[in-house]
């Protein structure tokens, strides 16, 4: 598990969930522990007040008899003007009055709960008979009836906050044991795919990323970063091919160059100045390889910039212009096609294509423009010997010469058609071989800005 300070992602998650779990849980408890409350009182002045009104319906005389209780409601009493107890039920006999509250005509039905010194909490409700049933029983004389009893003691005691407060803390518990394992069943894969990163080295690039299953944001990711890790296998394998086929491109220069150093060192016969003229030769190919193993790093690893909409057809017939007349070069441009690109190095691409095409022909070269529905096309055809068809994809690999341009072109590098390749690529184009009916055709490919 990855460590977060002292706690991991899992603690920290089960930890958050707790917490916010009891905010919760806590505020439901208080509400609720309200809500429970008022209704318990408003359920037991409801028996109250209808104790009440059943015993002042029932009085028939001034000194009614003793009121039968059923119910939780025990204590009744009947209160004169002077606040004597007129009559009082068995459980309510003997003891003073209930409460000093006498209710106005206008509220004749009070709710209320008192707790005396020394005794239990009480809550009545304390009804004034009306002024009709007064004139009747007491000639105009107001009576007041206190109902009562003991006050439950769920609402006596700290109980019900208890209950709560345990309901809470079992409601927090289970929230955090279910993100506990709703984590830990979530990061799981996380774990996996962390164990096979730390598998992964500069030396192993095979091994790829656990997958799960599903197309949420991690199993994205998971794909991603294993197309990554393929993309970064095959630049990686790249480089040691190229680093390998440059070390032997150099070798053979620098043998040369040592043997001609070691042959005028030993024979003071062997004319200097010739040898001089060897050595700079071989340090002229060494500066043209680097200055192009250069481009082609640059082409591969970044952008073009100085981007501008560069009229195609304009800049083969200006590099056309430029080239010698020794092998002729036909240009038709079938539509005019504009393109987003760097001009330099597009040039540098019609350059070596040209070059190329030119050394190659018999007796011309043939350069067309036109479109490949949103693509423009642009193709460079020799009447040459041609690229046999698994030779094709080899030409655009560094430093893969074909016989016969070696014999056409003893001090090429080799580099020209991979360098040709990837700025076709940077400007989000193909370059490719294909078919014609006679010599190599060159084919490339790049997006047309659509006005």
């Amino acid at each position: 598990m990855v460590p977060v300070g002292r706690l991991s992602i899992r603690a920290c998650l089960t930890l958050a969930t707790a917490a916010l779990a009891v905010a919760g849980f806590a505020l439901v408890g208080v509400v609720a522990d309200v809500l429970l409350r008022r209704s318990i009182e408003q359920g037991v002045f409801a028996d109250t007040q209808r104790a009440a009104t059943a015993w002042i319906g029932s009085m028939r005389q001034a000194r009614p008899p003793a009121p039968i209780t059923g119910s939780e409601v025990d204590l009744l009493q009947l209160v004169d003007p002077a606040g004597r107890v007129v009559t009082a039920s068995e459980a309510a006999a003997g003891r003073p009055r209930m409460s000093s509250l006498w209710p106005p005509k206008e509220d004749r039905i009070q709710h209320r709960t008192e707790c005396p010194a020394g005794g239990e909490c009480v809550m009545f409700t304390a009804s004034r008979v009306s002024q009709q049933e007064a004139d009747q029983l007491w000639g105009g004389r107001p009576h007041v009836v206190y109902a009562g009893q003991a006050r439950p003691p769920i609402l006596a005691t700290n109980r019900l906050e208890l209950m709560m407060a345990g309901g809470v803390l079992a409601g927090a518990a289970l929230a955090g044991w279910m993100a506990w394992t709703l984590v830990g069943r979530a990061l799981r894969p996380v774990d996996a795919v962390r164990a096979r990163v730390s598998e992964i080295t500069v030396t192993d690039l095979g091994l790829r990323l656990p997958e799960p299953p599903g197309h949420d944001a991690f199993a994205r990711l998971v794909r991603t970063l294993n197309q990554t890790l393929s993309h970064l296998q095959e630049a990686v394998e790249q480089q040691r091919n190229f680093a390998s086929m440059v070390s032997h491109e150099l070798r053979t220069p620098l043998t040369g160059l040592r043997a001609s150093v070691e042959e005028a060192l030993l024979y003071p016969e062997v004319d200097a100045r010739e040898t001089l003229h060897e050595v700079l030769q071989a340090a002229e190919r060494f500066q043209t390889i680097i200055d192009e193993m250069l481009m082609l790093t640059k082409v591969r690893t970044s952008s073009p910039h100085d981007v501008q909409p560069i009229d195609v057809g304009a800049l083969i017939r200006e590099e056309v212009a430029r080239r010698s007349r020794d092998i002729p070069i036909h240009v038709r441009v079938d539509d005019e096609v504009t393109v987003r690109g760097n001009a330099v190095q597009l040039t540098e691409v019609l350059t070596n294509l040209l070059v190329n095409a030119q050394r190659h022909a018999h007796s011309r070269v043939e350069v067309t423009v036109g479109r490949d529905e949103a693509l423009a096309l642009v193709t460079v055809c020799d009447d040459g010997e041609g690229i046999s068809p698994g030779d094709r994809d080899r030409v655009f690999q560094p430093f893969v010469r074909l016989s016969q341009s070696r014999e056409r072109d003893p001090g090429g590098s080799g580099l020209g058609l991979p360098i040709s390749r990837a700025i076709v690529q940077a400007h989000f184009g193909t370059l490719r071989i294909e078919d014609s009916p006679r010599g190599a055709c060159f084919v490339i490919r790049l997006p047309i800005i659509r006005s």
